[in-house]
């Protein structure tokens, strides 16, 4: 036997070998998971760890699963509160599955497994928000409320007439808030800790639950609306009742400050006309004490000067007073 037929089983062995190796191992990822199943039912303990593994050839499968943080979006529902109001609440979710071997057994596969969610997730959704009222699903805290305690109290503790001062945004009260007990955040404790309970028994984990969204249905938004629109009203017209009057008070003070303005020019001018004929009166006493004829002569001059203007003509007697300083030669 030469050596080229002495290599053939070498080759074949090194083929078979190979073969072997390729159908029994199989890698597990960082973010995977594995379950060995034997005829369709599971053997052994679940594979977690990343790395190259082996199963038993043609017998044995390998059911690959996640072992990431996984996402569920409900769809959105309408669901009655306590205080018999209808609301449109979205949902979204996060989970893995924290037992392979249950996991399959149960739901089989993700989509089972979001079959399972969607059935769960709803009902105990539904359940937890018809058993609070509206506001305990809209906010987390009384935050709000404790701070417009706070500022009330400041309100009241103000005296008359600096309340008197006080603007509308001051003084505002932002509507009737009531008192939650529970709160947005705590309802979605409750619904992780219940949907817990139902999703454990398909190796399911519930990392957390957000209410995304919550719309009211439309007749109870048409009466939010009528609400808000009604309070905003009430507002601007408190503010455009506050606005006229501090334009009443401007006004008023405007006026005062004209009038008084105008009675100090008054004063003032009054004063120099005072100052001013006082002067021309001793002017006209000084001229008329200094030589009264002249001034008589001036004084008649000023008054034919106003009384017989350019142009004019007139037809006196020659004894008419008017004229006698004309008629005197001395």
């Amino acid at each position: 036997m030469n050596n080229s037929q002495k290599a053939i089983p070498v080759l074949l062995a090194l083929a078979l070998g190979l073969f072997l190796f390729r159908v029994s191992a199989y890698q597990v990822s960082e973010w995977e998971q594995a379950i060995i199943t034997q005829f369709g039912r599971p053997v052994g303990d679940p594979v977690t760890q990343a790395g190259l593994h082996f199963k038993i050839p043609f017998i044995q499968e390998v059911r690959r699963l996640d072992k990431r943080i996984l996402n569920w979006d409900g769809y959105p529902n309408q669901i009655p509160t306590k205080d018999k109001k209808y609301i449109w609440v979205d949902t979204t979710a996060r989970w893995r599955i924290n037992d392979p071997l249950l996991f399959i057994q149960s739901v089989r596969d993700e989509d089972g497994a979001r079959s399972r969610l969607d059935g769960v997730l709803d009902s105990v959704t539904r359940d937890v928000i018809s058993n609070n009222n509206l506001v305990e699903s809209v906010r987390n805290s009384n935050t709000l409320l404790e701070n417009l305690q706070i500022r009330e109290a400041a309100v009241k503790a103000k005296s008359p007439d600096e309340r008197r001062q006080m603007t509308p945004e001051e003084e505002e009260v932002v509507g009737e808030i009531e008192k939650i007990e529970v709160g947005r955040e705590q309802l979605s404790a409750r619904i992780i800790e219940k949907a817990r309970v139902g999703l454990a028994e398909f190796g399911i984990e519930i990392i957390d639950v957000q209410l995304r969204r919550i719309a009211y249905e439309k007749s109870v938004e048409a009466k939010v609306f009528e609400r808000m629109i009604s309070e905003r009203m009430r507002v601007a017209e408190k503010i455009r009742s506050y606005g006229q009057g501090e334009r009443a008070k401007i006004t008023g003070k405007i006026q005062k400050d004209l009038a008084k303005i105008q009675s100090e020019a008054y004063r003032q001018a009054e004063m120099v006309r005072g100052r001013a004929d006082a002067e021309a009166i001793k002017t006209y006493a000084g001229a008329m004490n200094a030589d009264p004829k002249f001034y008589e002569f001036l004084r008649t001059l000023e008054a034919y000067k106003k009384a017989l203007p350019k142009d004019t003509k007139f037809i006196l007697s020659t004894d008419n007073k008017f004229l006698d300083i004309l008629r005197n030669k001395e």
